[in-house]
C-alpha cells in the first residue's frame, strides 16, 4: 500500500517506520524542513531505541521517504495517516489547531480516493469534524473515509511495542474501511478489535486514564507505607498476584509524566467539564500526581534545617528512562523548587542533557558523568530509573558526596543492597535507612 503518515514525531516517525519494515511504500511528511533533511540522512531527531535503524534499513529499501511537500506527499496516497501532535491548552483540552490545518490541506491536495486514519489523540467526536473539514475543502472530488485508529507506544519501547503490542483498535463506520485498515496491519500479527469511531477515541483516553489512576494509587499506598512502616514492595507484589489486579503500574514512584497521561488526563476531566459530568474520581489522580512529584521536595526539607547552599545531585531529568523527552517530566516541578529554595543543582542524565537545557532553569549545572554528578554534593535525589543508575557502583554514593543523603524517587535499590552503605538513604513508601554519616552529617553548618 502507498502510505503516507503526517507529522514526525514519537507516533508518526515510528508508524511510518515500522509500515515500510512490513512492506508498505511510506511517506512522511512535516512542515520543519530542517528535520526533513535530517530525517533523509538516516538520523533520528528524537532518542528512541531501534528507531534509527529502522529509518536507515528503510531508506535504502526505497521503501520510506521523507518531505514538506504537502502536494507531493497526498498524491496517489492510498492510506493518510494523521499523527500530529494535540497539546494541552491552558484549562486542560486539547489544542487541535495542528489537526485542522491537517484536515485543510489533505482536503485541498488529495486527489484519489483514500482512508484518513487519525493516530493523534482526539476529543471524542473529532473524527467526525476532520471529516466534514476535509470534504469541505475537497469540494467532493474523492470518496474519504475517516478511521480512528489510536496508538498505545510507550516512549522508550516505542518500536517494541509497535510490532508487539497487545492490540491495534480500529474505529469505523464502513466494514470495508476498516478491512483496509486491517490488512494494512496483518503483517504484525496483532490482534485487531473493530468498533466505531467515538467508541475507539474513547478507548484512547479511558486506557490512559485507568493507567494513570493505578499510579496515582499506589503512590498514595506508599505514603501510607511511610507512615506506618510498611514496605510498599511487598505491599504492591501482594496486590499484583491478585489477577485481577495484575502487577503492572503499581511500582510506587515519584509520580507520572510524558505526553500521554498528563495531557490525556487533562483532557478527559475537561471533556467531563464540559459535558457537566464531575469527573471526581479523575480530578484526585491528576491532584496526587502533582502532589508527589514534589515528594522528594518535601523529604529533604525535612532532612536540611534549610536548602540554602546545599549542593544536590539531579540523576536523571527525562521523564522516563530510554527517551530525551522532557515533556511534563517531574524534574521540571523539582528543580525549579530546590532552585526557590537556594540550593545548588548538579544535573546528570545519558540522553536528555540538551532537551533539558531549554526547560530547566539557568541556574542548573549540567554534567556528563555520573561520578561528576555525585561530586562534592550534600544530597543525590534519583529521578528517573535509567538502568545506569539502578546498576552502579552504591559505593559511589559515600565516596563522592560530601554527605551522602540519597533520596531514592524510583526505588531503583533493594533495601538488603543499601545495608552496609554509608549513607543515609530515603526511597518511597518503605522504612529509610540511617548510616554512619549520621553523626557527620549532624556537624555540618549548613
Amino acid at each position: 500500500m502507498k502510505v503516507t503518515v503526517v507529522g514526525t514525531g514519537y507516533v508518526g516517525l515510528v508508524t511510518g517506520a515500522a509500515l515500510a519494515e512490513i512492506g508498505h511504500t511510506v511517506t512522511c511528511l512535516d512542515i520543519d524542513k530542517d528535520k526533513v533533511e535530517l530525517l533523509r540522512s538516516g538520523k533520528s531527531p528524537i532518542y528512541e531505541p531501534g528507531l534509527e535503524e529502522l529509518l536507515q534499513t528503510n531508506l535504502k529499501r526505497r521503501r520510506l521517504y521523507f518531505t514538506y511537500n504537502e502536494k507531493k506527499a497526498y498524491k496517489q496516497a492510498t492510506i493518510i495517516i494523521i499523527a500530529v501532535g494535540t497539546p494541552s491548552r491552558e484549562n486542560g483540552s486539547a489544542n487541535l489547531s495542528y489537526i485542522k490545518d491537517v484536515a485543510k490541506t489533505i482536503g485541498t491536495y488529495a486527489v484519489d480516493d483514500s482512508i484518513i486514519v487519525t493516530k493523534s489523540t482526539v476529543p471524542v467526536g473529532t473524527n467526525d469534524y476532520i471529516d466534514s473539514l476535509i470534504k469541505r475543502f475537497n469540494n467532493h472530488r474523492t470518496n474519504i473515509e475517516v478511521v480512528s485508529n489510536p496508538e498505545f507506544l510507550r516512549e522508550g519501547s516505542a518500536v517494541h511495542d509497535t510490532f508487539h503490542g497487545d492490540r491495534m483498535v480500529i474505529g469505523s463506520r464502513t466494514k470495508w474501511a476498516a478491512q483496509v485498515i486491517e490488512d494494512m496491519y496483518k503483517p504484525l500479527n496483532i490482534p485487531i478489535f473493530k468498533t466505531d469511531v467515538r467508541s475507539a477515541e474513547m478507548i484512547k483516553y479511558a486506557a490512559n486514564a485507568f493507567l494513570a489512576t493505578k499510579i496515582s494509587f499506589i503512590n498514595e499506598i506508599a505514603n501510607l507505607c511511610s507512615k506506618l512502616d510498611a514496605n510498599i514492595n511487598d505491599v504492591s507484589t501482594g496486590m499484583g498476584l491478585d489477577h485481577r489486579i495484575g502487577e503492572k503500574f503499581l511500582k510506587a514512584g515519584i509520580g507520572y509524566g510524558g505526553s500521554c497521561f498528563p495531557k490525556d488526563t487533562k483532557a478527559l476531566s475537561q471533556i467531563a467539564a464540559n459535558l457537566e459530568h464531575d469527573f471526581e474520581l479523575l480530578r484526585s489522580v491528576i491532584k496526587v500526581n502533582n502532589m508527589q512529584q514534589r515528594l522528594l521536595v518535601d523529604i529533604a526539607k525535612s532532612i536540611f534545617p534549610s536548602l540554602r547552599g546545599v549542593k544536590i545531585a539531579i540523576l536523571g531529568l527525562a521523564f522516563k528512562p530510554n527517551t530525551d523527552d522532557m515533556r511534563e517530566a517531574p524534574s521540571i516541578p523539582i528543580v525549579n523548587e530546590l532552585i526557590n529554595e537556594g540550593a545548588c543543582i548538579q544535573a546528570y542524565d545519558p540522553v536528555a542533557i540538551n532537551n533539558a537545557n531549554s526547560v530547566l532553569p539557568t541556574q542548573v549545572q549540567y554534567v556528563y558523568r555520573l561520578e561528576d554528578a555525585l561530586q562534592g554534593t550534600h544530597c543525590a535525589m534519583i529521578v528517573t530509573d535509567w538502568d545506569e543508575f539502578k546498576t552502579m557502583d552504591l559505593d559511589l554514593f559515600p565516596d563522592k558526596m560530601a554527605t551522602p543523603i540519597v533520596l531514592d524517587g524510583r526505588n531503583c535499590f533493594s533495601l538488603e543492597a543499601i545495608e552496609g552503605i554509608d549513607m543515609d538513604y530515603h526511597s518511597i513508601g518503605r522504612p529509610s535507612i540511617i548510616g554512619r554519616n549520621q553523626k557527620r552529617r549532624e556537624t555540618i553548618k549548613w
